[in-house]
């Protein structure tokens, strides 16, 4: 289904109806308002957040620190990343990593792209069991092929 942040214009498509998240964060002592869009599937989540702030305010890298210590605040589970690579995503620069959380229970791990704009900062995650990696892969992937930044 293509979803998109009525705000941003930004769109992406996602595999089934999404789960509409909003929260002001604070970065920097600055709020900032994120609207978060998830899909459920049987493999794991799959979905994309849109922060307004431009992208490019503070490094990539940093950002992506504050997504592993927000998820870790919201599930007091660890998350790590891995494979860390600045790529360029539609002209725009971005980072992407391989996203780890091992737990007593479980190991969790998924793919993140943190795509920076003149106006917004967005994350395109995909998150589930580890034993779903190559089809977590293949949902990133498919999410990235549908992410449009207007």
């Amino acid at each position: 289904m293509e979803t998109t942040d009525p705000p941003s214009g930004i769109t992406a498509e996602l595999p089934g109806k999404a789960t509409v998240r909003k929260a002001t964060v604070s970065i920097e002592g600055k709020p900032i308002n994120t609207r978060a869009y998830i899909a459920e599937t049987p493999d794991g989540a799959v979905g994309f957040a849109v922060h307004d702030m431009p992208g490019d305010r503070y490094p990539l890298e940093d950002n992506l620190q504050r997504v592993l210590e927000s998820y870790m605040v919201n599930t007091a589970e660890p998350l790590t990343s891995s494979n860390v690579r600045k790529v360029t995503f539609d002209g725009h620069p971005a980072l992407d990593a391989r996203l780890t959380s091992e737990t007593e229970g479980e190991t969790l791990t998924g793919f993140i792209r943190l795509i920076a704009d003149d106006k917004h900062l967005v994350q395109a995650l995909v998150l589930g069991p580890e034993a779903n990696e190559k089809a977590l892969k293949a949902m990133h992937e498919r999410l990235l092929a549908g992410l449009r930044i207007p």
